[in-house]
């Protein structure tokens, strides 16, 4: 049995140590420019599919309990999109399909476009107004790609899920707002 662990530990620090790599060769301006973005924006709207979602709806609760008004494209009470507001794209490649569509009719609305990716000449490229680097191999596999011992795309939806709640300490350090007091936006109905 302690041969497992052992064995666990190990991958677990391989998993953490690219984790620290990847966090650690982000461009700060980017992480910047985003929360500015985010802060200015009436009402932010994610978007991406799979793993991807799962890591950006919970980027958006933890929005959501610092006040923002926070939206998962294709939730039952999605508002209208507009010129005030902030769509956020998570898309490794760059080159999901729905996502694009939702990026193309963002722009339409003269909403403020966002791409968090890890290719950046991409076909999303078209449609957003700024893009955040997350420097790890997409499904694309492309030779400037840096790759991953984990399966997939683990890497880039991990990484993802950490910008957001990068992003989340870094407003809570600038606002100086009382971590106790964002009980009063987390969910009570449980």
């Amino acid at each position: 049995m302690s041969h497992y662990c052992e064995r666990a530990k190990d991958i677990a620090k391989e998993i953490t140590n690219e984790l620290a790599t990847t966090l650690n060769n982000m461009d700060g301006d980017d992480m910047n420019t985003l929360l500015l973005e985010i802060q200015r924006a009436d009402k932010v709207f994610f978007v991406g599919v799979g793993r991807v979602l799962l890591s950006l709806k919970a980027i958006a609760k933890r929005l959501a309990h610092l006040g923002i008004k926070t939206y998962v494209v294709g939730q039952i009470t999605e508002p209208a999109i507009t010129e005030k507001d902030l769509l956020i794209v998570g898309s490794g490649s760059g080159e999901s399909a729905f996502p694009l569509i939702i990026a193309k009719k963002a722009k339409q609305y003269k909403a403020t476009v966002a791409h968090i990716g890890a290719n950046p000449k991409c076909s999303m490229n078209q449609f957003t107004d700024f893009f955040i680097k997350i420097p790890v191999s997409t499904k694309l596999q492309l030779p400037d790609e840096i790759a991953s011992v984990q399966p997939m795309t683990s890497l880039f939806e991990q990484s993802l899920l950490l910008v957001g709640d990068t992003l989340a300490l870094m407003m809570i350090r600038e606002q100086d707002i009382d971590m106790p007091s964002l009980w009063k936006y987390h969910a009570n109905l449980e």
